[in-house]
């Protein structure tokens, strides 16, 4: 059953919003997948915290033409195509790389990633975008550099009042023997 016009306009708002709110936007080809494969799929990227759906590619192409510098993705709008939206630029990648592997399969592919502007085409960029480590991790990793002097300072100079206090200890009980 066609949509009305005015069901046409909320999916192509819809869509719209998301590309505004989500800088990492995966683009893939599900074709081959069956219903239950697909809400697998779909339980997967909810579990992630990523927003998944199907579109189809007139409504998407017209959303897009409505966001500035998104030009790029309209050409991946062909075939089936489905669209994850994302705030971690290695979650989608992770899902469908665990999927493909538990599954056996070769579907979902990647069409391209869209990650701050910049794309990422094809499935060999899968490997490449699931090892990106997400913004929590990075930070993480740089408040540990940055605590990592400190920590050493405080610990060699415990160590160095425990090696003097050992030291004097050790010059008083050599006294007291003599």
């Amino acid at each position: 059953m066609s949509k009305t016009r005015a069901e046409k306009a909320e999916i192509i708002d819809d869509i719209g919003q998301k590309l505004d709110e989500y800088p990492i936007i995966y683009l893939t080809n599900f074709a081959g997948l069956t219903v239950a494969q697909s809400n697998d799929l779909r339980g997967r990227f909810r579990e992630a915290g990523v927003d998944y759906q199907v579109t189809k590619n007139t409504l998407a192409q017209i959303a897009l033409d409505r966001q500035e510098g998104m030009d790029a993705l309209e050409e991946f709008f062909h075939g089936p195509t489905a669209v994850a939206y994302s705030e971690d630029p290695a979650k989608p990648a992770r899902v469908i790389q665990d999927f493909l592997e538990e599954e056996d399969m070769e579907r979902p592919e990647l069409k391209v990633a869209w990650i701050e502007g910049e794309l990422y085409e094809g499935p060999e960029a899968l490997d490449t975008l699931a090892d990106l480590k997400s913004r929590e991790e990075l930070i993480g990793e740089i408040v540990g550099l940055l605590l990592s002097p400190a920590q050493n300072i405080a610990g060699g100079l415990t160590s160095s009042g425990q090696n003097l206090a050992g030291i004097l200890k050790s010059l008083s009980e050599r006294e007291e023997e003599e």
